[in-house]
């Protein structure tokens, strides 16, 4: 593994510094060479302060040419960055297909995408009784290549299919939990999550807990440590395939959900509802609907709405084992709120 070199991309992001301290901390991916993709010229060297084989190297996802580069020298890329990024992504695999040229062996592609790809249009009216399980090829190719992340996956897929590189798709879901590393520690990483911050966020400056719909929507959770160690875990099966319970599939075979349970939307905008009113910021107990004029506003629109129903079948096949439930989403969303009301000044 000392030879081995890995490139990541997202690693001052949420998800990717948590899998690059993971990583860090695994017997065998902490001998391997990490280069990480750092827009801040500022933060870059501070990533060599994680260890003498991990450097930071300037430079964006818009860089194509750079991009192309440094994936032409990697033998695993990791992807934590934009999963919509059709321009980045080609760009790497770019890069991908000039390592396979030059060393003959298919490099590893690890590529972040999310279960939104899963979603419908309920706007929190309704459930949904469809389930995809990671396990069926069959049932994620009948994903229209309409869907939010699919035509990032279907340029992926293709490139296993055409031989230069191994591909594998994590699809994380609603990922919770303050994030904590020796990259939070230096100032390098991103500690909070998206979603829930943003309806927490939407909820104080409209002094009243909210919720899309009437909030029957259903979606898997995953808590960032559990998603991060579902990389670690597939590192594990694709580098050594023997002590895996299951064999890594790739290509078509190669998607990977990460959750460890699935709520209701309602519950999450109640239990900030709840939390808000207990600490003086919300008028009542009970979340109010978000207008159509507050849904633009806040979200965009009303995907947070919109159903997304997952079973990390082959996730756990591989041997991943998620710690946290539904119930540890919950819990955490007081500390999410007094950590934004903390960071944002009382309001």
């Amino acid at each position: 593994m000392s030879s081995t070199q890995i490139f990541v991309i997202g690693a001052t992001g949420y998800i990717g510094g948590q899998v690059l301290a993971q990583l860090l901390k695994h017997p065998k991916a902490k001998e391997a060479q990490y280069t990480v993709l750092v827009r801040s010229a500022e933060k870059a060297p501070k990533f060599s302060q994680l260890g003498p084989n991990v450097k930071g190297v300037v430079g964006s996802t818009n860089d194509t040419q750079l991009l192309t580069q440094l994936a032409s020298e990697a033998d695993i890329l990791i992807s934590c960055a934009d999963a919509d990024d059709l321009g980045a992504t080609k760009a790497f695999l770019a890069g991908l297909k000039k390592r396979h040229e030059k060393t003959g062996s298919p490099p590893i592609l690890i590529h972040t995408s999310g279960t939104g790809v899963l979603t419908d249009n309920a706007a929190g009216k309704h459930a949904t009784d469809m389930i995809y399980s990671d396990a069926n090829a069959e049932q994620i190719e009948s994903l229209k290549p309409t869907q939010i992340h699919r035509n990032v996956d279907l340029e992926i897929v293709e490139a296993d299919k055409q031989g230069y590189v191994k591909t594998y798709i994590i699809l994380p879901s609603t990922i919770y939990g303050i994030a904590s590393s020796p990259l939070v520690d230096l100032g390098l990483q991103n500690p909070y999550s998206i979603q829930v911050p943003g309806l927490i966020k939407a909820s104080l400056d409209r002094g009243q807990g909210g919720v899309v719909g009437e909030g029957k929507n259903l979606w898997p959770n995953v808590h960032i440590d559990d998603i991060a160690s579902l990389y670690v875990v597939l590192f594990e099966a694709i580098t050594n395939p023997a002590a895996a319970p299951a064999p890594a599939g790739h290509g078509r075979e190669g998607f990977y959900f990460g959750e460890g349970g699935e709520h209701k939307l309602y519950d999450v905008s109640k239990t900030i509802a709840q939390v808000l009113y207990d600490l003086g910021k919300g008028k009542s107990p009970e979340p109010t609907t978000f207008s159509e004029e507050e849904l633009q506003k806040y979200f965009g629109g009303a995907y947070l709405g919109s159903n997304s129903r997952a079973r990390g079948e082959r996730s756990r096949a591989i041997g991943w084992k998620p710690k946290y439930t539904t119930e540890d989403l919950l819990k955490s969303i007081k500390p999410e709120v007094e950590a934004i009301i903390q960071k944002n000044g009382s309001k």
